[in-house]
């Protein structure tokens, strides 16, 4: 007797960090935002969401596959897709392109009539500031588009894509995209114009390299979803950010992205972090995302940007945080070095291992730039920053092979066994 034909997918997707952040809804069942942003894509080498979805074509207690409900596993546990839910509404959105694409073409298999069994793992920590549902949702949506064969030569963009990624998770438009992306906030009440589009490849600027340090990787006190709703209902600031600084920003750091030009993308990345956290104190009651390491962090990058500029070198690095007390530091690979050893000495680490092996151990008594005041902040405690992620910029969600599913044979997840 003929085996049953197995219809299945595996996909990656990355992080991304926004360096102009959206903070706020317009309409939060469709997550449309109250402002555009702009984010740098990290390598899936070091940060990734990793999905493998499969079609149950055959059940064991019951006659045909319909009767079978969808089932995910997120890092081994089992979560519910609740009906009307986020997962959900993007699933049926995805089941209707995928049905479209069977009315055209009759010799398609009808995928559509099956369940989906799907297994998502992160390799870093869930809601701890690191935009583990941005990679983790567009991870989901690559994964289901591929074995759906929704595809550009089918008719279907990957805006296209991130606008159904974005009603999962807003930001995981985004991370449907590598390299420099904006999500376009649109004007339509239906979100059909709130997509992700590219701003340059990866390729375009490849030496831009990210020092992720985790002050801590514990679940955060307060939600991006409840936090940002706070904002919208009671900031002022807020409304200023979205009417009269947001659109300039977005085209002055757009242009420093096209041009490679580092000194104003981490003059408009710092800022936009630091108006983003007022808009956090300007809420009421505030948020406080970020902590004392946080803020030394703040000052140890500003006072190095400091003496570099007053030296003539210009700009060394920019940080950027979102909802969390971790830093995003970015620095063009010819600086990593000199910054990983700053980092280093006022943020000691028990074992730091660098894939790039381009951070030196500390030097006990470094003259970083010339000018620079080595008294700005004190030594830090080991621990402090609990570690430190060296990445860069990378490319968009991966296609991978059968080998490197999650799913076993009877398509569970191998974690289970």
């Amino acid at each position: 007797m003929a085996s049953d034909p197995v219809y299945e997918a595996t996909c990656t997707a990355p992080v991304n960090i926004a360096v102009v952040k959206y903070w706020g809804k317009r309409d939060t069942t469709l997550i449309l935002p109250t402002n555009s942003s702009l984010s740098v894509t990290l390598s899936q080498d070091h940060l990734r969401s990793l999905t493998s979805a499969r079609c149950i074509t055959t059940t064991s207690n019951n006659s045909n596959a319909n009767a079978v409900a969808d089932r995910l596993w997120l890092n081994g546990h089992e979560e519910e897709i609740q009906q009307g839910g986020r997962t959900h509404r993007c699933l049926a959105e995805l089941r209707q392109m995928r049905k479209d694409l069977e009315s055209r073409d009759s010799s398609l298999p009808k995928l559509t009539d099956f369940a989906l069994h799907i297994a998502s793992e992160n390799n870093f920590p869930t809601a701890a500031g690191l935009a583990s549902s941005a990679s983790g949702l567009s991870a989901l949506i690559a994964t289901i588009s591929t074995l759906y064969a929704l595809l550009p030569e089918n008719g279907v963009s990957v805006s296209d894509l991130s606008r159904v990624a974005r009603q999962g998770s807003g930001s995981a438009c985004r991370s449907m995209f590598g390299g420099y992306v904006a999500w376009d906030m649109g004007t339509r009440d239906d979100g059909h114009d709130s997509v992700a589009v590219e701003v340059a490849p990866a390729s375009h600027w490849p030496d831009l390299h990210a020092l992720i340090l985790v002050v801590s990787d514990k679940k955060k006190g307060t939600p991006s979803t409840a936090g940002m709703q706070r904002t919208v209902a009671t900031s002022d600031l807020l409304k200023h950010r979205i009417d009269h600084v947001v659109p300039a920003r977005m085209d002055r750091i757009s242009t420093a992205i096209r041009n490679r030009d580092f000194d104003q993308f981490a003059i408009e990345t710092m800022a936009d972090s630091n108006q983003f956290h007022a808009v956090c104190l300007d809420t009421q009651p505030p948020i406080f995302y970020l902590n004392d390491v946080s803020r030394a962090v703040i000052q140890l990058v500003a006072e190095l940007n400091r003496a570099s500029v007053d030296a003539g070198k210009g700009y060394l690095a920019a940080y950027t945080y979102d909802a969390g007390p971790n830093a995003v530091l970015y620095v063009r690979e010819r600086d990593v070095k000199l910054v990983l050893e700053l980092v280093l000495r006022y943020f000691p680490q028990q074992t730091f291992d660098d894939p790039f092996h381009l951070g030196p151990e500390p030097a006990a008594a470094s003259s970083f730039v010339q000018g620079f005041n080595a008294a700005v902040i004190p030594e830090h405690e080991v621990g402090a920053v609990a570690r430190i992620i060296h990445t860069k910029v990378g490319d968009g969600p991966r296609v991978l092979s059968s080998d490197e599913s999650l799913l076993n044979g009877e398509g569970m997840p191998k974690s289970l066994v």
